[in-house]
């Protein structure tokens, strides 16, 4: 799995409109969807997929270069829901992962999901690159890699019994260095406090750079992501990378709340 900070050459995305999410039928949330896909537009390719209600209306308020397909979702989150893409020199494949809303009947968020679980094939279908079907809850915000075979994710999250409930950690482990090819996993034990996926890494920890990991801090130790955070840096800290780097971590301060 190549990391996220390399070469790529386009964006997928979803939009939004859904009313139990989306304050005043989504609308805010559209114009910021639009703005973000007309940034990155400048850059490279950018495809949304917008459900068949919405597609005149996400047509009229997307840039003409940005592509637009009928691609039904029960929400926004391609990072979550889509493939994750895996490369072979220049071949292209992407991984299907199972989606269940963050955490199924457990604890997931909404239901159905269904839509959102068939993201991925249709995507891979409309992109023509193979499929590997993957017999394993996981959203795409539960992994980060450097790129060269060092995988991060959160034991809170992957082990959260919403979603494998009946594979070790040792047996997950071993799905991801099957599929994204990946040599070492470092498990932090846990996400950003009351994160409603249920702990995951892409909003507490990233790669940088090989061997370079940005981790969300703050120095209140009244709030409770200041324990989460320490615990965090000081597993990282400890740490080496599949080729055996130690690790360096930048603490970013977190936002404070808007409410």
């Amino acid at each position: 799995m190549p990391a996220e900070f390399a070469p790529h050459a386009g964006t997928w995305m979803l939009w939004p409109q859904r009313p139990d999410n989306w304050r005043l039928g989504g609308k805010p949330a559209q114009k910021a969807f639009a703005a973000v896909a007309s940034a990155i537009a400048q850059f490279e390719p950018v495809t949304v997929g917008v459900n068949h209600n919405q597609f005149m209306n996400a047509r009229q308020m997307l840039s003409a270069e940005i592509r637009v397909i009928e691609l039904s979702s029960n929400d926004s989150w391609m990072r979550d829901v889509g493939p994750t893409f895996v490369s072979n020199g220049n071949s292209l494949r992407g991984i299907d992962w199972i989606f269940n809303a963050w955490g199924g009947l457990y604890n997931g968020l909404y239901f159905p999901w269904d839509l959102d679980d068939a993201v991925a094939a249709k995507v891979l279908e409309i992109e023509r690159a193979p499929r590997y079907k993957a017999q394993l809850v996981l959203e795409g915000g539960s992994i980060h890699v450097d790129g060269e075979g060092t995988c991060i994710t959160t034991a809170e999250c992957l082990l959260s019994p919403g979603r494998n409930p009946d594979l070790t950690q040792a047996e997950i482990e071993n799905h991801l260095k099957d599929y994204l090819s990946v040599e070492k996993v470092l498990w932090i034990p846990c996400g950003v406090f009351n994160d409603e996926t249920t702990g995951h890494v892409d909003n507490l920890a990233c790669f940088l750079r090989p061997a370079e990991i940005a981790l969300t801090w703050t120095d209140d130790k009244s709030d409770p992501q200041y324990a989460r955070s320490v615990e965090a840096y000081e597993f990282l800290i400890l740490q080496t990378d599949a080729r055996g780097r130690k690790l360096t971590v930048h603490k970013i301060q977190q936002p404070g709340p808007i409410l």
